[in-house]
Formats: C-alpha cells, sequence, structure tokens
C-alpha cells in the first residue's frame, strides 16, 4: 500500500499540449477514477504514471520516493489495460505466473501466489487454458490476477471493461470494487463510463481539455459541480443549461426563454448580472409553473420514462429542447407544463461557467419589545 502524489505535471507532444499542469494526491487505499471527454487526456496521465510516456514538467512521487525518471517495471506498478494483453501462447497459469518467474521465486511459491489469486478470481477451472479459449469477461479476469499477483503498490485500470457488453461491465465493476476494497490497493482508474466513475471512486477527478475541472466524490461532483462543463458531463441524460439575468435587485432570474423564478430571498449578485441556470432532468416537476413541454417523443424505461420536447411559447429566443424524466409509464400528450423547483437549481456565472452560490439576505433586526425607536 502506497500513496501517490503528482505535482505540475505537463505533457506536450510537439508542440500540442495534451496536460497544463496536473497536482493530485491520493491516500494510502484510494481509488481515484479520472473520467472526461474523449481527448481530454485521462490516458495519457495514467500512461505518464506507468512511464510509458516522459512528462514535459513535472514530478511523480509513490510512497515519498521520487519515480518521475524511472523505468516502468523499476515502479512497483501493476496496470490493467483495455485489450487485457495477455500473451497469446501461454496458458492462464503461466500468464499469471510470468512476473513472478522474472523475479526469481520458487516453484512452489509462485504455485501457491497463482492458486491463491485464481480462487480469489474464480479461475481454477480455467489454469490450463490459453486466452483464445477465454470469454472476454474471463480475459479480464486473468488481467487482473496477473496485476494482483504481483502485489504492487499501486493498480493503474486503462479502461479496463470498456470491451464488454453491458451485463459483463456491471459484473466486473462489482468485481474490480470488491477486488480493490479487499487489498487496500491505491489505484487510478480511467474510464469515459459516468456509471462506472460514480459506483468505483472515493474521489472522481474530472478531466477538461487536459486541466483539471473538479475533484471531490462522486456525490459532491454530482451535486455540486464546479463549473457548467462538469455539470452536463456528469449525469444522464445531461443537466439543462438556460440563459438567464438576474432580477429584483439580484433575487430573481428572469430566463431568456420566459419565466421569472425567485431565488426565495437569496441573491447571486447585482442586478443586470448574466446567469447560467442549470437543472437536471429529474428535477423538473410537472405542475402548472414556470414551462411547458412540447412533447415530441417519450421513451418508456419501465420505472421511469423520459419525455422530450420544445419549450413552447418561448418566442423568438426560445425553440429550446428540453428532456425531463418521469416516475412510470408515461402516455404521450401535447404538452406538459412544468415547475423549476428553486432548490434544485444550479447557478453559474454567465461569463466564467464557474458555480454561483446564492446568499441568503440578511433580514433587517427587529427592535426589541417595548424599546423607544427614534422616528
Amino acid at each position: 500500500m502506497a500513496t501517490l502524489e503528482i505535482a505540475g505535471l505537463r505533457k506536450s507532444f510537439g508542440t500540442t499540449p495534451v496536460l497544463h499542469g496536473v497536482d493530485l494526491t491520493l491516500a494510502d487505499g484510494e481509488m481515484l477514477v479520472i473520467v472526461g471527454a474523449s481527448g481530454c487526456g485521462k490516458s495519457t496521465l495514467l500512461r505518464l504514471v506507468a512511464g510509458l510516456e516522459t512528462p514535459s514538467a513535472g514530478r511523480i512521487m509513490l510512497d515519498g520516493r521520487e519515480i518521475t525518471g524511472l523505468d516502468p517495471s523499476a515502479r512497483d506498478i501493476a496496470m490493467v489495460f483495455q485489450n487485457y494483453a495477455l500473451y497469446p501462447h501461454m496458458t492462464v497459469f503461466d500468464n499469471m505466473a510470468y512476473a513472478l518467474r522474472v523475479r526469481g521465486l520458487g516453484r512452489a511459491e509462485i504455485r501457491r501466489r497463482v492458486e491463491q489469486t485464481a480462487s480469489m478470481l474464480g479461475l481454477e477451472a480455467l489454469l490450463a487454458r490459453k486466452p483464445r479459449q477465454l470469454s472476454g469477461g474471463q480475459r479480464q479476469r486473468v488481467a487482473m490476477g496477473r496485476a494482483v499477483i504481483r502485489e504492487p503498490k499501486l493498480f493503474l485500470f486503462d479502461e479496463p471493461l470498456s470491451n464488454l457488453d453491458a451485463k459483463l461491465r456491471v459484473q466486473m465493476r462489482a468485481e474490480i470494487l470488491r477486488l480493490q476494497r479487499r487489498m487496500g490497493v491505491t489505484s487510478l482508474y480511467v474510464t469515459h463510463d459516468q456509471v462506472e466513475a460514480m459506483t468505483l471512486g472515493d474521489r472522481l477527478l474530472v478531466l477538461h481539455e487536459g486541466r483539471p475541472a473538479q475533484l471531490a466524490t462522486p456525490m459532491e461532483v454530482f451535486a455540486r459541480p464546479a463549473d457548467t462543463y462538469v455539470a452536463t458531463f456528469i449525469g444522464a441524460p445531461a443537466m439543462h443549461l438556460f440563459p438567464a439575468t438576474l432580477t429584483r435587485g439580484g433575487t430573481a432570474l428572469q430566463l431568456d426563454c420566459g419565466p421569472v423564478v425567485p431565488l426565495d430571498g437569496a441573491s447571486a449578485g447585482p442586478e443586470g448580472r448574466r446567469i447560467t441556470v442549470g437543472i437536471r432532468p429529474e428535477d423538473l416537476q410537472p405542475g402548472e409553473g414556470d414551462l411547458v413541454l412540447a412533447v415530441e417523443l417519450v421513451e418508456r424505461l419501465g420505472s421511469e420514462s423520459l419525455v422530450h420536447g420544445r419549450i413552447a411559447g418561448a418566442g423568438a429566443v426560445g425553440n429550446e429542447t428540453l428532456t425531463v424524466k418521469l416516475p412510470g409509464p408515461v402516455a404521450p400528450s401535447e404538452t406538459i407544463p412544468l415547475i423549476l423547483p428553486t432548490a434544485r437549481l444550479h447557478l453559474f456565472d454567465g461569463d466564467t461557467g464557474r458555480r454561483i452560490e446564492p446568499i441568503a439576505r440578511e433580514k433587517a433586526p427587529q427592535p426589541l419589545a417595548g424599546a423607544h425607536v427614534d422616528r
């Protein structure tokens, strides 16, 4: 078990910068999931930690020892790849035993550790098979076993489940989480899958164009996104964003698409400030209120329905699409009136996109009973 520290890590390929200075600290035994859109630098960051790429600047410390310039074999790190990276001519036993043989361990110790790891991952009956005789899920378990058996200080996972079907992804996700918790090994996990990110990570690092957009627990990232990028990236369907202007002394929002939404006595800044208002599809509530949705499509998902449409009566400014998640089956209808609950709104600066927290206005102090008040 070990801690990982990354300081000022930068990477450019030629004149193209990919990472713009990443600072990160992982606690002993922590699972950190790195998530972001394709091309944001997730896998590059992982490869820098593994030693498969050389950083342009910055340093990497593992358990207090600098490993920035070390060969990958000297870093005491195990990596699980997207494509499994198994030796096709070797049996499962030999694939898992290879690293131990390189270290010079005796036959009895190698067999003991291979059998112990195989038992942990349910591979006992597959030790004599070769990779071509295995399913995708079995190959992924072998790849994990080959990493686990080395007893490394750090696990690196590079989108290990992306080649599996939906059912296997759920099963393997649970296995990875149980394994990591049981062993307590510090781990970095890269994925583009939001469900993996939310369920596996102790913390999430959301990368955007090579820069950390937010580093927090999964629930904090979901409930309090740091900016509009995080707000629309985390959550499915994505959060809706409405441009608006502060009015009534900063205590209400005039949405460009029509309605005025009060902030229940709080202020989000001076009147006239441009604001971006966010709300998740599951937080929009049916009822006579702020918006009217002209329904175009209903997706029935069993326990819930996704209703897609456009905001009705928004005039030339509008024609905005909207998706609402409602419980149970929903019958198609021409329009659905919707309420924007103030407590569920997310506010972002209209220029920077950064999160804004409304401040409750202090009530004027009331005079004490019986006190004299000058008029």
